[in-house]
């Protein structure tokens, strides 16, 4: 049987490195192309993914502010539209010396963000939408917005740090291929 990344495009970003306002992730952010159920609606984004251990936590739309989240991971699973993401910088952070590191999603598209990571939709069609799903057992997200000073910062990174490495892939299930990425990155290979 073919794996599971032999089936789906994965695409790995490593954002590893922090900035003054962010903290990043040692974990990479991993974008699945076309995995979702044709027509994919909220409800069956939630038969897909919930038996994966991944919990529905709303449905939102384009949303322009730079965040993260210090106390849990995050999946966007896209239904309708198409969105442009730049992912790892706030707005008080310089470009990088790389340029900015920005995805595209569109409808059937997922995409898993670690703790810490800061994502922010730069565009979006006026019909973009998805359903925001977590680790089962992850507390309320939080919405940090990059501004923060370099102490603050770095508490956050500690909390980001600390969460806890996903059991199951959102998609995949227990062999998936965010168990197997993730786990290398725990262990620093």
């Amino acid at each position: 049987m073919p794996s599971a990344t032999a089936i789906c495009p994965l695409k790995t970003y490593s954002i590893t490195k922090s900035t003054p306002h962010v903290p990043n992730s040692r974990f990479p952010v991993l974008v699945y192309r076309s995995v979702l159920p044709a027509n994919p609606t909220p409800e069956s984004i939630c038969t897909a993914i919930e038996p994966n251990d991944w919990i529905k936590g709303g449905v939102f739309k384009h949303y322009p502010a730079h965040h993260f989240h210090s106390v849990t991971h995050e999946l966007y699973a896209v239904f309708k539209g198409h969105s442009r993401l730049l992912l790892g910088r706030g707005p008080l952070d310089a470009v990088r010396g790389d340029g900015d590191l920005m995805v595209e999603l569109g409808v059937g598209d997922c995409i898993v963000l670690p703790a810490g990571v800061a994502h922010c939709c730069l565009e979006s069609s006026p019909d973009y939408e998805y359903v925001g799903l977590y680790p089962n057992g992850s507390p309320h997200y939080d919405n940090n917005f990059c501004k923060a000073d370099e102490q603050e910062t770095r508490e956050k990174a500690a909390n980001a740090r600390s969460v806890p490495l996903p059991m199951t892939d959102p998609v995949f299930g227990a062999g998936g291929p965010l168990v197997e990425i993730w786990g290398k990155a725990e262990m620093g290979e």
